[in-house]
């Protein structure tokens, strides 16, 4: 699946109806911003990985996004001058570079860290060929952070996850085995069981959508 990502982060902006109604960017500079990020990562040797919204879209048709998502060290982001914090926490940092939002997951998690040295692969996007994460990678960061959405009551974006495994689910053939096992390692046991609650859902929908493929 080919995808642009500044036509996704434009359309992510211009089409969400909650900036209907402020002064957009201006989309020019934002295009811009993204190419100039790209180069800035490879000219500093960043040891990057692509994962979130643009890297789903990559495999599956799902819905827009804003910004951009990364796994990356502490100190590679630290090298990147241009790069203006907003929020940090010992796993994410939100930051900036010029207008585009990009969303850091640290390698100082060591889940994070694996990810970015194991489940990696390239894909072009447009012209570029990018450091990727794998389907296997996305489907771990998405049921390691559901736990923690339910906890906190983000149910809308837990659905939201939980439709994003069923997308790769449906369209890749995932051995869940290896993948639950190394969850293990970085999981409370009481996370690890509703994990498996949610994949059993999941598959149950699976079967269910099979028996009506033509």
């Amino acid at each position: 699946m080919k995808v642009v990502i500044d036509e996704v982060i434009k359309n992510g902006i211009v089409f969400d109806v909650k900036n209907w109604n402020k002064n957009l960017m201006n989309i020019d500079n934002l295009l811009t911003s993204i190419d100039n990020l790209f180069d800035t990562l490879e000219q500093n040797q960043i040891n990057y990985l692509l994962v979130g919204g643009i890297a789903l879209l990559s495999y599956v048709e799902g819905r827009n996004t804003q910004d951009i998502n990364f796994i990356l060290s502490r100190q590679d982001l630290d090298s990147l001058s241009d790069i203006k914090i907003n929020h940090e926490n010992k796993d994410f940092i939100r930051c900036n570079f010029n207008e585009l939002q990009i969303d850091i997951l640290l390698t100082q998690n060591k889940l994070f860290k694996t990810i970015l040295q194991q489940f990696v692969t390239e894909r072009n996007f447009g012209k570029r060929l990018i450091r990727c994460v794998t389907v296997e990678g996305l489907i771990m960061l998405k049921l390691y952070a559901l736990p923690s959405l339910y906890r906190q009551g983000e149910f809308n974006r837990a659905s939201i996850y939980e439709n994003d495994i069923l997308l790769l689910m449906l369209n890749y053939d995932v051995n869940l085995t290896p993948l639950v096992k190394l969850l293990n390692k970085h999981l409370l046991s009481s996370d690890l069981e509703e994990i498996q609650e949610i994949l059993t859902e999941i598959q149950g929908k699976i079967k269910r959508f099979s028996r009506h493929k033509i």
